[in-house]
């Protein structure tokens, strides 16, 4: 889940063993350059026709930054909650390239969750309530962020894709109408079975992801005792009545078959799902368009999906 493979990135600790305090420097450092003008070689140029600023949203219990980026258009415009890849490293400004690119041209407001990272206290629950929570409260205010609430849909890549279903999911049984869902290599299955996918053992050691960090990222997910069924979308019980989803999955990725899998799932339960694959791209490709020439059309199939999803 790592999205940067260049530049002066910190060195990666050894995840069978790696301590707290380690994790916490790592993802720090690794943040920074994610964040950094310097990183745009590689995760791409913010379009110029979308502002760009950081806000803090009032949550139950917390408050949490999101990144907001605004067209020029005026009025009630379509609202995007993504969140963005990496479970316990990442950040929003990582995806600033795509978020921007959404923002100016279909035009909509795009909120990007800067959800809580993974750790020994934070599992990936509190990830997934970030994420439920921010879509449900710009909703209710919808008046506040100048979006139609009746035009809304979820986007999220890699763990931000397992938390963006999750958040499909729990809209239907709230009765919160989503118009899409767009889930970029999402990580749907946190369950042991998520060892057991062809892709998981041909692409085993890629750049971008590896076993030994998938097996980090379970263990710091689902603490023990908790149910990892109930946060896999892919063993959801009911997937029939969710937004329309187009799930999109590069070929290179250990957990291409997690969205190949999930695709087969909601279109058996009768929701709407279109599988796009591209070849040959491997996992984060849409975070790494400097790096990646797969992203640009994959951007611009996101694109056209969200503008026939989202119009009046």
């Amino acid at each position: 889940m790592n999205d940067i493979t260049a530049m002066r990135r910190p060195a990666e600790p050894d995840w069978s063993m790696v301590t707290p305090e380690e994790l916490i420097a790592f993802r720090d450092a690794e943040n920074r350059v994610r964040a950094s003008t310097a990183a745009r070689v590689i995760t791409g140029e913010p379009d110029s026709g979308a502002t760009i600023g950081w806000q803090q949203v009032a949550l139950p219990g917390r408050e949490l930054p999101v990144r907001v980026y605004r067209p020029s258009a005026a009025g009630a415009l379509p609202l995007v909650i993504h969140v963005h890849g990496g479970a316990f490293v990442g950040t929003a400004a990582q995806s600033d390239w795509v978020n921007s690119h959404l923002a100016a041209h279909l035009p909509a407001v795009v909120v990007s969750v800067e959800h809580r990272l993974l750790d020994w206290e934070t599992p990936l629950s509190a990830a997934a309530d970030d994420g439920w929570d921010v879509l449900r409260h710009v909703v209710e205010h919808a008046g506040t962020w100048d979006i139609d609430p009746a035009r809304v849909a979820v986007f999220g890549e890699s763990c931000g894709g397992l938390i963006s279903a999750l958040a499909a999911i729990r809209a239907r049984r709230a009765g919160l109408g989503l118009r899409a869902q767009v889930l970029v290599n999402p990580a749907v299955d946190v369950t042991s079975t998520a060892w057991t996918y062809d892709s998981t053992t041909q692409y085993a050691d890629t750049p971008t992801l590896s076993v030994p960090l998938l097996r980090f990222f379970q263990r710091l997910a689902i603490p023990e005792g908790a149910d990892a069924r109930a946060l896999s979308p892919l063993y959801a019980d009911d997937l029939n009545g969710l937004a329309p989803a187009l799930v999109v999955v590069p070929t290179s990725d250990p957990i291409a078959d997690h969205g190949r899998r999930y695709a087969e799932r909601l279109q058996a339960a009768g929701t709407p799902a279109r599988l796009s694959e591209y070849p040959e791209a491997g996992h984060a490709f849409l975070s790494m368009p400097g790096m990646a020439p797969q992203a640009t059309p994959a951007r611009a199939e996101i694109l056209a999906f969200l503008r026939e999803s989202l119009g009046e």
